[in-house]
């Protein structure tokens, strides 16, 4: 099996390290791929190297941008690495531009998502990681949420915990 993991800002890289040491310690596949959103080596490179995570097989250098033309450029470069990847699942951190890009590439190119720090809710609009979050878990195939609390506000929206395409597990 192949998974990949993608990452591009220090929240993520932050929980990405525990998969990846893991990941290691059980020899599986683990392709990581950085966007690019953080990219000064005190935002980035910096946890990779501290935290011991894997070099990322791929950077794909977005930079800063406004929103929209950050996250195109993500996801236009991204589905370029799933597609010569073909990784069987692709796991998505937190909420940033790179998680909701990420969701889009998979669900588009049917991948499975997992979405980890699923169920957060601000239930404003205004802030633009609210959007990641809540169009990321609509179209994830597994949510992760960090508590029960999160759970529950997932339960509350009528989504189910499991993987939709390969029917494990109802909630």
């Amino acid at each position: 099996m192949k998974i990949m993991s993608f990452v591009g800002a220090r929240p993520q890289f932050i929980k990405v390290a525990p998969i990846d040491h893991e990941f290691k310690r059980r020899d599986i596949e683990h392709v990581v791929v950085h966007s690019g959103q953080h990219y000064d080596d005190n935002m980035s490179a910096v946890f990779f190297k501290e935290l011991n995570i894997s070099i990322p097989h791929y950077n794909l250098e977005v930079g800063s941008d406004s929103p929209g033309r950050q996250t195109a450029k993500m996801i236009e470069r991204f589905e370029e690495v799933v597609l010569k990847e073909q990784p069987d699942v692709i796991l998505l951190y937190g909420d940033t531009n790179t998680t909701v890009a990420g969701s889009l590439v998979a669900s588009k190119l049917l991948i499975p998502v997992v979405h980890v720090e699923a169920g957060l809710r601000s239930y404003s609009k205004k802030n633009p990681d609210e959007v990641n979050r809540v169009v990321t878990d609509a179209i994830s195939d597994l949510l992760l949420p960090p508590s029960e609390r999160y759970a529950n506000i997932l339960k509350s929206e009528g989504k189910n915990l499991c993987l939709r395409r390969w029917k494990i597990v109802e909630w």
